[in-house]
This record gives structure tokens, C-alpha cells and sequence, in this order.
């Protein structure tokens, strides 16, 4: 959840960049290329994540005690999500006319995406006619990835598998929309 939001807020940063301080235009008018641009943000946005991720990490070391496996592949899930949400707030920023607007939708995408999925509790959690909407999301994928990982969850090896394949292709879905569809130079 910490890295989906962090990756959505760069959207509003990408926003007013572009809107207020026409950075994207002097980007776009240099030698530079989209990608460098969003990759320095990214790590930029990783900045403020950095508090969140150090005590996540302490606490699951102390109460998860992960082998480096299950350690690994909570990293891979947290990388895939950043990744899904910095393309998507990149691909949306390149849109926005305002800033206000960017905030509006960094908010509202990062609660549909974070809060209401269960990222916080098992699926389980849902009742049944109701858990498939969860589905919609992709990180409920991520988080019963990780939550099976951690032992919070058990999760039948196809349905590991389903996740982890989901996971992947929306993290490639919206790389690509990121690739094709945003609006790099103003035409």
C-alpha cells in the first residue's frame, strides 16, 4: 500500500511539474527521454516511502521473521506495485490540465486501489458475492501474494501462480499504456 500511494502521488508531482513550472516541456526539449524522466522521479518518490519501508521492514523481520526466499519475494511484489502505480500516475499526469485535478484523482485511485482491497486482511475477510470485487483490483493479487509469503494466508499453488501472472501482466498493461498512451509532447 505505501508504495502503490507513493508511486500514485507522483502523479500529482509529475502534474504540477508539467502544469505549474513547464519542467516537462524543458525535459521533452532536451536530450533526455520520457524514460529517465519518470525513472529519476520514481526514485525521487521512493524518498518518502523510505520511513514507511524501514519500519515495515523492522516489524517484519521482528514478528515474520522471513527467510531471504520470502524476503525476495516480498521485495519482487513491492517493486511490481511501484512499478503498476508509476506508470499509471505518469500515463494520468500526462493528462491533467490542473493540479487540483491530479490530486483529486491520486487520491481517489489510491484509495480504490489500497484501502478497499484487502491489503490490511485476508480475503477471507470479504464475504463471497462481494470478493470478487476485490479481484478488480490488482492489489489484492499483490497482497495475497504477500500475505501467503508471510504465512497470513494459504493459498492453493494455482492461485499463488493466478497472482503472481496477474500481477505481472497489469504491471505490463500499464507499462505499456505508459509507453504508448501518454502524452509526452503536446501535439
Amino acid at each position: 500500500m505505501s508504495m502503490f500511494s507513493s508511486g500514485m502521488g507522483l502523479q500529482s508531482d509529475l502534474s504540477h511539474l508539467k502544469n505549474d513550472f513547464k519542467l516537462q516541456d524543458m525535459v521533452v526539449a532536451s536530450p533526455a527521454s520520457a524514460t529517465a524522466y519518470v525513472l529519476g522521479m520514481a526514485l525521487s518518490e521512493i524518498v518518502y516511502s523510505i520511513p514507511a519501508l524501514a519500519t515495515l521492514s523492522v516489524l517484519m523481520a521482528v514478528f515474520v521473521h522471513p527467510s531471504a526466499a520470502q524476503a525476495l519475494e516480498l521485495f519482487a511484489v513491492i517493486v511490481m506495485m511501484f512499478i503498476t502505480s508509476v506508470t499509471m500516475g505518469f500515463t494520468l499526469s500526462t493528462f491533467s490540465s490542473d493540479v487540483v485535478q491530479s490530486f483529486a484523482f491520486s487520491g481517489l485511485i489510491s484509495i480504490l486501489f489500497t484501502t478497499l482491497p484487502p491489503v490490511y486482511y485476508p480475503i477471507t475477510y470479504i464475504p463471497l458475492p462481494f470478493r470478487y470485487l476485490a479481484y478488480l483490483s490488482p492489489t489484492t493479487y499483490a497482497a495475497e501474494i504477500a500475505q501467503s509469503t508471510s504465512g497470513l494466508l494459504t493459498l492453493s499453488t494455482l492461485s499463488f501462480v493466478l497472482a503472481w501472472a496477474v500481477l505481472a501482466a497489469v504491471t505490463l498493461v500499464f507499462a505499456a499504456l505508459a509507453v504508448t498512451k501518454a502524452r509526452w509532447r503536446e501535439v
